[in-house]
């Protein structure tokens, strides 16, 4: 019954056969002028006893077998059609990358450099590169005089993309820690079983605080064989950023200072690369080479089946005709 409802998933192997409900209007109109014109007569000499007669039972339902004769070209012909229920069962088998995001939130994030500042335009291409990486595992820690895991390494997005949005500065001390941020994205991927593990580490400073040295979180990165990709965010020079002052927020030109030795080592040591974002289309596209460089293989094999329903309709088919033919030659044979 099931299979009949689900209209969705109904095709007709040929349904060229349904050219054939073109012949009801054809019957029609063939009933009516046979009603019309095949009207036996008697001669009498008058009419005035039988003007209070009325139709017998049989002539009143007498059209009954017209219907019957309808259904039965209207179930053969979907019959013909043969109706199929298709049934398709899709398995898409994934290599499955586990990525984590590492970003920077420390003050300097604020720095309008980027559009409308740097934590929000990294933000922004965060989100676009989760909905590139549909089959991929993601997590996101942030940090800067500390760091923080955000979103542990999850499939679903919604809340990973969720977290993302959520981020601003100040969320944790102050500073710039490298290491420490580096080093709690490791952890977090070291119990995976994924066949590619990858930390994309995004900062614009140097590292001035933590209790894990840089160095020391790569060589531990190396030891799990976890990829590192290392983004510089920042404009060469200086970089106008609100600062608080006694006399309310003003803004000034600061020198933009990245680690970018530091932030070469460790990329170049884990098999991973180095960028370097100047401005929102350069932080854009690198997201982009990274999405491009680290493509996840999806094998996708469909299976489909038919279920054919055309015996019902040939059944019906067969119980009204025979219908018919019982009726015409018992109930409403003719005399003529």
């Amino acid at each position: 019954m099931n299979a009949f409802l689900d209209w969705k998933h109904i095709t007709f192997a040929h349904p060229y056969f349904f050219a054939l409900l073109t012949l009801i209007p054809f019957m029609v109109w063939w009933q009516y002028r046979g009603r019309k014109n095949n009207h036996p007569a008697m001669r009498l000499t008058t009419v005035a006893a039988l003007a209070g007669a009325q139709h017998g039972i049989r002539a009143r339902y007498r059209p009954v077998m017209f219907i019957l004769r309808c259904i039965t070209l209207v179930a053969l012909t979907i019959s013909l059609a043969r109706p199929q229920s298709s049934n398709t069962t899709v398995n898409n088998e994934s290599d499955g990358i586990d990525i984590m995001l590492a970003m920077d939130v420390s003050g300097s994030m604020i720095a309008e450099d980027f559009k409308p500042n740097r934590i929000e335009a990294a933000k922004k291409v965060a989100l676009e590169f989760v909905d590139k990486r549909p089959t991929d595992r993601l997590g996101l820690v942030i940090f800067s005089g500390e760091s923080f895991t955000m979103c542990p390494i999850t499939i679903d997005h919604n809340v990973l993309k969720e977290q993302i949005a959520q981020i601003r500065n100040g969320m944790i001390t102050d500073g710039t820690s490298i290491g420490m941020g580096l080093a709690t994205s490791v952890d977090r991927l070291r119990n995976s079983k994924a066949k590619s593990r990858i930390i994309i580490l995004m900062t614009d400073g140097v590292n001035n605080m933590g209790l894990i040295d840089p160095l020391t979180a790569l060589e531990i990165a190396k030891a799990f064989k976890i990829k590192v990709y290392t983004i510089g965010v920042g404009t060469q020079g200086q970089a106008l950023m609100p600062i608080q002052t006694p006399f309310g927020t003003q803004k000034q030109m600061v020198p933009v200072e990245i680690d970018e030795p530091l932030l070469r080592q460790i990329a170049t040591q884990t098999g991973g690369k180095y960028f370097r974002a100047t401005n929102n289309k350069s932080l854009e596209n690198i997201y982009t080479d990274i999405d491009k460089m680290e493509k996840t293989t999806i094998e996708t094999t469909s299976y489909k089946r038919y279920a054919e329903l055309f015996f019902p309709f040939a059944l019906l088919a067969i119980i009204t005709l025979a219908l018919e033919m019982l009726l015409r030659y018992t109930v409403f044979k003719s005399i003529t």
